[in-house]
């Protein structure tokens, strides 16, 4: 990059740092804008987004605008006549006022491969379907949703027990590196690709409900898998034992004979060091960690022994 545009940066939580960190490096940052505070925790206390935090330590000047229709948020960033907009999970849609403001106009850093899972929750849709890989991708905003040209992509594959968690943790170090090397380079860089141009099925990354963590055991154990990687950490996901909800988390493909005899989806084989072992629609999958209301995350033993599994019994029946 021949000169430092400047440039403003959007987005909020933590996946979100470390493009705002590539953003500091190669361009001259003007402004950061991101969500208001909101209140977390027991107490409700008022929480700064990720981003607002690792913005004071570079000493930026912080935006966060309840409103960003009608003109509003274009009338805040006007003063800082910025050329460059950059956005990653900044978690609000932009009018065409505010991407038509820069004279290179605004890029986003989007965690997937697209035109597969544009939208809000594409880490956790991609590991709930079972992909086998995922990436980042940087494309020029326009006014849909993800749909905008895309200048570059970079994939990485998605481990067997990956959860969203972790591949979110990988995914946002990726995406800052992606976007430290496009700055380097931008704008003098080719022109993006139009998404219908790219391989992949267009789908959309609906964002997630708390409804959605619950465990249907008549699906195949690596369906079941997927889905509890793919749930944790938020919402995580859940059955019920003993009349009361469980989370559950580090599923893997379960290694216990499925017992010869038919056996009702959800039935608890057993328990060992590996986890706890349940039968589903087809073949048999472990939970390696359980966590009862109130309480915290505890391995498959150490849950057992507080809350035994009768013989036979079935996660997910109640009474």
């Amino acid at each position: 990059m021949s000169e430092r545009l400047r440039t403003v940066f959007m987005g909020s939580p933590e996946f979100a740092v470390s493009s705002l960190q590539a953003v500091a490096r190669r361009c001259e940052l003007v402004a950061v804008v991101t969500q208001p505070d909101r209140p977390s925790g027991r107490g409700r206390k008022l929480k700064p987004p990720a981003v607002k935090v690792e913005a004071a330590t570079l000493g930026v000047p912080v935006l966060q605008p309840t409103k960003v229709r009608k003109g509003k948020l274009r009338a805040l960033l006007e003063p800082y006549a910025p050329e460059l907009i950059v956005v990653t999970a900044y978690g609000r849609i932009l009018g065409a006022d505010v991407l038509e403001l820069p004279k290179h106009g605004c890029v986003n850093v989007h965690a997937s491969l697209l035109p597969r899972w544009r939208g809000a929750a594409p880490i956790q849709r991609a590991v709930l379907a079972g992909d086998l890989q995922t990436g980042v991708a940087i494309m020029r905003m326009d006014i849909g949703c993800d749909t905008g040209p895309v200048y570059r992509m970079r994939a990485t594959p998605i481990g067997v027990e990956e959860t969203s968690g972790e591949l979110f943790e990988r995914l946002a170090v990726l995406g800052g590196e992606l976007l430290d090397e496009f700055l380097l380079e931008f704008p003098s860089v080719p022109p993006p690709q139009d998404q219908s141009e790219l391989d992949g099925e267009v789908l959309h990354a609906a964002k997630l409900e708390k409804s959605e963590g619950q465990v249907d055991w008549g699906r195949d154990a690596v369906q079941v898998v997927n889905h509890v990687r793919g749930m944790d950490p938020w919402p995580a996901a859940f059955s019920s034992h003993g009349g009361a909800q469980i989370k559950l988390f580090a599923a893997g493909l379960s290694r216990w004979p499925r017992p010869e005899r038919a056996v009702a989806a959800g039935t608890v084989l057993g328990v060992d060091d590996d986890g706890v072992h349940v039968c589903c629609g087809d073949g048999v999958v472990r939970i390696g960690q359980l966590q009862a209301p109130g309480k915290r995350r505890m391995s498959a033993r150490e849950y057992a022994a507080g809350h035994p599994f009768a013989e036979h019994e079935r996660l997910g029946v109640h009474g």
